[in-house]
Formats: structure tokens, C-alpha cells, sequence
């Protein structure tokens, strides 16, 4: 296909960052960061192989020890990791490219393994139905989390404001703040998991609450049209979907529409499972009450993609596990050429290396040799 009949492969202005093309790198956790959590050359490489992205969006990164919950995944809380994270922003930068920091915690979806004994935390006490939990003493089943107590939460939106000034200092261009999934931010949003009686549990507007003060914060370090948000209002990963999801996510989109964000990134497809409690939520739903860039995310190939950038649905469309063994994507997309076979599942998150991370050939290594 010719880059001069698709609109999913012209340059795209992201308010003031001139991208490439509408192709966003979605975040995927490939837990290549080693149990000191600081990024390094291989996760530079991986990157930069991708640059050829409109942007790319990093992992999601902890931005504090109590976030954490995944093996060998990064983080954004330490001088050191700071460091590392340069590496990366610079070797994607030098290949001409665009990247955001996930910001994450993953909330009640975490175990006492990770912390020393201590319980993770959640908005309230309500164990996610898994069937277990990889940590670093193996697979362990689900823990009922630790209520947050009010007093705790300015903490919390402390931790996410220092994530983004540590980014700021890594060059990064911009943040997304992870607040789908299932993870913390979620969990605050969806009253399946927040049943609390203070000023952030009770009503939309008060489950809301922890993630608007959170985008408030990180819009002083970084301009809101460097800050994105991510949802979910389809999913059943890590055991969400509440009855009231629409009003929910109408809602906090409304709202988040009102800081004039970086765009929002919305998880419309149903690749992660769908909670099946009504009508899935389409990007047409968030146009209505959405004025910004919208990304669109979770099973789109090339020609799904283009007809939504074609039809106005999406402005940009974030694309995840073909890029795993693609790393030039989007110049097998212009060429018309084949993708490679996915990649084996059992090397998406594995420490060993470079083997199903920064392996997977190109079209000119493809390319016979005359």
C-alpha cells in the first residue's frame, strides 16, 4: 500500500510534536529491566528498532516501590533508573523518533511477595478472582488488598508527580498516565472495586477524583498537551468491569477533556476480554463528549486502522503485539509487505535477553543479497 493512499502512514501534528504517521508503539511489559528495575542498552536497542512509530509509548514503569507488581518490569522512582531511561530516549531520538513514559501502580493486581510481606494496596479491600500471580517466589494466589486510608493518597499523587519531573529529566517527550486494566487508577474508577465512603469512593464523581488530582499534578511538571490518559471502559482483565461502566467512562472522559490532554488512549477493542455487562463502548461514545486526539487500541491490523483514522473515529491507532516480532512495522505496512510470524508467547516476558526481543528480522535483512 502507498503511503499516498493511506492516512494512517502521513504525518500527524500531536498538538505541537510533528509525528511521523498516526501508528502509535502501544505499551507492552517485556520485563527486560532485571530484578534493579533500571532500564539498559537492550531495552535501548528494542526501542530504537521501533522508532520508525509516529510515537511510541513506553512499558508501563512503576512510579514507586509500592506500585510495583511485575517481575523485572522498570521504574521511574530512582536517580539510577533516570539514567537508564536516557538511554532509551536517546537512542529513539537519534532514529528521529517521538516517545511517552507510562506511568503506572498496579494496585490490588501485586502481592506481599513484592513487598516485603506487606499487602498490596487498592482503594478497597476486594481480592481480584485470578487464578494466580507470577512473583518473585514463584506463581502465588491472589492477596485481599490493603484499603487505603485517606491520609495515604497524597502520597500517592506525590509519587506520580516526581515519575513525571524523573521523566521530564530522562528526555522523554511526554507521560501517559496507565489508568486502565485493572490496575490502581482503574480500580479507583470502577465501582466494582472501589466501594470506599470517603471523597473518592461513593458516586462517579468522587471515583473519579484520585485521577484528576493525579492529571492536575503532572500537568505542572509536563503541558497537558504532553499528558495523556489511558482506559479500559470493555475490559475484564485483572478481573474488572462494573455495572455502571458507561456512566463511569462518559464521565471521565468528559472531564479529562477539560485540561486539553496530549489525547486520550482508549482500549475499545475486545482483545483483553469483555466484561459483557452491555453495549461495548466504541470510540464514536468518547467523540461525543472527547474534543481531543483519540487513540484507539487492542486488535487492530493495518485495515482496521485506516478505516478508523478514514472515518474520523481515531486520530492516531496504538498497535501492540505485531510489533513484537516487527520491529519495522510501519515499513511493511507502506510496502504492502508481509508481517512476520508472531512471536512465541513464552518470550514475551522473559530475562533471557536479546532472544524474541531484538532479534526479529527486518525487510532488508529479508531482502535477498545480489
Amino acid at each position: 500500500m502507498s503511503t499516498d493512499s493511506t492516512q494512517l502512514l502521513q504525518p500527524f501534528a500531536l498538538h505541537d510534536l510533528p509525528l511521523r504517521n498516526r501508528i502509535a508503539m502501544a505499551p507492552m511489559t517485556r520485563a527486560r529491566s532485571g530484578a534493579d528495575r533500571i532500564p539498559n542498552t537492550l531495552m535501548a536497542e528494542y526501542y530504537a528498532q521501533r522508532a520508525s512509530a509516529g510515537l511510541i509509548i513506553t512499558e508501563a514503569t512503576v512510579v514507586s516501590e509500592q506500585g510495583i507488581g511485575w517481575q523485572d518490569s522498570p521504574g521511574i522512582y530512582t536517580d539510577a533508573m533516570v539514567e537508564g531511561w536516557k538511554l532509551v530516549t536517546e537512542a529513539i531520538h537519534a532514529k528521529g523518533g517521538t516517545v511517552f513514559l507510562q506511568l503506572w501502580h498496579c494496585g490490588r493486581a501485586s502481592h506481599s511477595s513484592f513487598h516485603d510481606g506487606e499487602l498490596p494496596v487498592a482503594p478497597s479491600a476486594i481480592k481480584l478472582n485470578g487464578d494466580y500471580i507470577h512473583t518473585p517466589k514463584g506463581k502465588e494466589d491472589y492477596e485481599t488488598p490493603r484499603a487505603l486510608e485517606t491520609d495515604e493518597i497524597p502520597g500517592i499523587i506525590a509519587d506520580y508527580r516526581r515519575a513525571a519531573e524523573r521523566a521530564k529529566d530522562a528526555g522523554f517527550d511526554g507521560i501517559e498516565v496507565h489508568s486502565a486494566n485493572g490496575y490502581l487508577l482503574d480500580e479507583f474508577l470502577q465501582s466494582k472495586t472501589n466501594q470506599r465512603s470517603d471523597q473518592y469512593g461513593g458516586s462517579t464523581e468522587n471515583r473519579f477524583r484520585l485521577l484528576s488530582e493525579i492529571v492536575t499534578a503532572v500537568t505542572e511538571v509536563f503541558p497537558a498537551n504532553r499528558v495523556a490518559v489511558r482506559l479500559s471502559p470493555n475490559g475484564a482483565f485483572n478481573d474488572m468491569g462494573s455495572p455502571d461502566y458507561r456512566e463511569q467512562f462518559t464521565y471521565a472522559a468528559a472531564q479529562l477533556d477539560r485540561y486539553g490532554l496530549a489525547y486520550l488512549h482508549v482500549m475499545d477493542g475486545l482483545g483483553f476480554g469483555f466484561h459483557e455487562l452491555g453495549e461495548a463502548m466504541t470510540l464514536s461514545d468518547f467523540r461525543e463528549v472527547f474534543s481531543g486526539p483519540l487513540m484507539g487500541n487492542c486488535g487492530y491490523d493495518q485495515a482496521s486502522a485506516e478505516t478508523a483514522i478514514t472515518d474520523g473515529h481515531a486520530d492516531m491507532i496504538a498497535i501492540g503485539r505485531p510489533y513484537i516480532s516487527n520491529p519495522d512495522l510501519v515499513e511493511r505496512f507502506a510496502a504492502g509487505a508481509a508481517l512476520n510470524p508472531e512471536s512465541d508467547m513464552a518470550d514475551w516476558y522473559t530475562p533471557a535477553g536479546a532472544e524474541g526481543y531484538t532479534d526479529f528480522p527486518t525487510m532488508e535483512k529479508d531482502a535477498p543479497q545480489g
